[in-house]
């Protein structure tokens, strides 16, 4: 977990009381698990097989075909035999001719804004030619120890170079000599800032909660910032997801009142460290009160035309957006899944009013304007790890979304949808992050990475959700009924557990049985299938390597079989780093995988290059030249 985030839990806390640690643990044993495992249907999952048949045929499955790495605290990025990594781009790359390079020393607006972007995380790769290509590539935040000469903000100068190391890099790429390197100066080259224009859309746009002083029309908006991860659609635009904006706003009026609904985003007087409203108005809740009612959607960008305006898409709803994961469903609707990363929130799709024409690529540029969303609810018999579920519509007038419980109209439904979940009857969750859709269209996945909460008022223990004070996260699965991803119905499961079993042995906090003690892990977050259907699953979890996350090391990605189970351990990243970000070449000989946060406060790093830790987008390749992961 980042810096950003612990600042943010501390400066932010959400209800937390004693877990019943004890009795949980008596009530879902490890052996309970494997139970239940065994009682669940195939038919439920199609032909993909439910976990229970995955750990017999574990050892033989077809899909991974590399051997398995131990964990690591090394400096440095391991990998399978037979496979290499080299360097892309790091944070401060030149992306301009006559742009400076990276200075240990000088670090300013100037120098930010033609550089590649600082702590990348999710990307996506758009094809130019067989090779040539585009990746699109947020930059989620910045680590001020290591940019700022103070360590952090001490002025509006230092502001506006931080502003410019955040949001998003689009470069080019070429094939050369069997590697894929940046083109400098290519003109689709484009850093998007804290300070680009972009605009509103969408159904919420120009309502009063979005207008402010420097924009009455409440359609006009400077900038993303804390991009996490990501999405594309297959009319060629890239989805940047705004998560956890909420820690750039504060105030130092004494006389600042907030409301219900900015409480709920975690909104407050105190930051999580940035520091922006001291010196930029915009950012300051007593002058602009609204202002951070712009910022926590979903943004897409045409990545192939730098002239484009970039869109905020307020169907999607807003919170703390992970990544939107795109489906075109069988009737040709879109569906974009979303998860609201914070302990206790929710699960989240969009269903699209319109078709998509694969025809007509520009007639569907406006599809996420216009739709329905929805948000989860889960059940399960006591104790089950296996369940049914339904998607309750977040609409105005139905379901207690009415004026007499805060909601005017539609668009305060989507500028206040984690209000509106509660007030429809979603389940709390354990930090939903990446979903992620299986190839075959049957299934989709979702990471839910940790939650020291669960146990506590308003977050019962149970289904989806199973363990209290859960600090090593799980992966969800579900099948929406008849395989129509617009129905309002789905089963799901539990494709994992992480644990520990080493530590925690015949509990709960072992996991399930697919994890062991050499290839244990804690904090799934990035997840994403190629196109043979394994599934790879980043960590961003606690790299301490003591206590409860003895023998796991540093962060981490592995490889699942959907089909058996089988977990491999693929690579472990440098000291203190996240692992975050995924996309390959259109053959699948060459995996793009971001290493964010390398050396965060102060750790002892000095990945990629030597000296300050940079974080960084690293190609892998097999020796070989075959498909990763086969």
């Amino acid at each position: 977990m980042s810096r950003f985030d612990l600042q943010d839990q501390r400066n932010h806390p959400r209800n937390s009381t004693p877990a019943l640690t004890a009795l949980i643990d008596r009530a879902l044993s490890r052996r309970r698990f494997l139970g239940v495992g065994a009682t669940a249907g195939a038919a439920s999952f199609l032909t993909l097989n439910p976990l229970s048949h995955a750990v017999a045929a574990a050892a033989n499955s077809p899909l991974l075909g590399f051997n398995a790495i131990s964990a690591s605290g090394e400096d440095t990025l391991r990998l399978p035999q037979g496979y290499r990594w080299e360097v892309l781009v790091s944070w401060g790359d030149p992306l301009f001719a006559g742009a400076p390079a990276f200075s240990e020393s000088e670090r300013s607006e100037a120098a930010q804004s033609r550089q590649f972007g600082d702590n990348n995380d999710g990307m996506s790769f758009f094809p130019l030619a067989a090779d040539r290509a585009l990746l699109a590539i947020n930059n989620e935040y910045t680590n001020q120890e290591y940019l700022l000469p103070a360590g952090k903000v001490t002025s509006l100068a230092d502001v506006r170079a931080d502003q410019a190391a955040h949001g998003v890099s689009i470069i080019e790429i070429a094939l050369k000599d069997g590697r894929w390197q940046r083109v400098l100066d290519s003109r689709y080259t484009r850093r998007i800032t804290a300070n680009t224009p972009m605009q509103l859309s969408g159904p919420a746009a120009g309502h009063a909660l979005l207008q402010t002083q420097a924009d009455p029309s409440g359609r006009a908006v400077l900038g993303t910032f804390n991009n996490c991860a990501n999405g594309e659609t297959p009319w060629g635009t890239y989805l940047t997801c705004e998560e956890n904006f909420n820690g750039y706003f504060g105030s130092q009026d004494p006389a600042l009142a907030l409301s219900a609904a900015q409480k709920r985003y975690g909104i407050a007087a105190v930051d999580a460290g940035f520091g922006w409203h001291a010196f930029d108005a915009r950012f300051d809740l007593a002058k602009e009160p609204n202002e951070a009612n712009r910022h926590g959607w979903v943004v897409e960008i045409d990545p192939r035309d730098p002239q484009a305006v970039a869109k905020k898409r307020t169907a999607l709803g807003r919170f703390k957006h992970e990544n939107a994961a795109l489906h075109i469903n069988s009737d040709g609707r879109v569906v974009v899944y979303l998860g609201d990363d914070e302990r206790g929130e929710h699960l989240y799709k969009f269903v699209s009013a319109q078709r998509f024409d694969k025809n007509n690529p520009q007639a569907n540029r406006d599809l996420l304007d216009d739709g329905t969303l929805y948000v989860a609810q889960f059940s399960a018999k006591n104790g089950e790890i296996r369940g049914e579920g339904r998607w309750l519509p977040l609409l105005h007038g139905h379901n207690g979304l009415t004026a007499a419980n805060g909601f005017a109209d539609q668009a305060s439904v989507l500028i206040h949808a984690r209000l509106a979940a509660t007030v429809v009857g979603a389940t709390t969750m354990d930090r939903p992050e990446w979903v992620a859709v299986h190839p075959s269209g049957q299934q989709a996945f979702c990471t839910l990475t940790n939650n020291k909460n669960r146990g506590t008022e308003g977050q019962p223990v149970g289904g989806p959700n199973p363990r209290a004070a859960n600090h090593y996260g799980q992966i969800l699965r579900w099948a929406p009924a008849g395989g129509d991803h617009a129905s309002e119905t789905f089963s799901w499961d539990l494709f994992l557990m992480a644990g520990n079993p080493s530590v925690h042995p015949g509990t709960a906090y072992a996991g399930t049985a697919n994890i062991d003690a050499d290839n244990m892990f804690n904090s799934p977050d990035g997840i994403g299938f190629d196109a043979a259907g394994r599934l790879w699953i980043q960590t961003d979890g606690d790299y301490s390597n003591q206590g409860d996350f003895a023998g796991m090391g540093n962060n981490q990605m592995l490889c699942a079989d959907p089909n058996s189970g089988e977990v491999r351990r693929f690579l472990t990243g440098p000291i203190a780093c996240e692992i975050t970000g995924l996309a390959f070449s259109p053959d699948h000989t060459a995996m793009f995988v971001g290493i964010q946060h390398p050396g965060e406060e102060k750790a002892p790093s000095h990945f990629p290059h030597g000296g300050m830790p940079r974080s960084s987008v690293v190609v892998i390749t097999r020796e070989d030249g075959g498909i990763i992961g086969a």
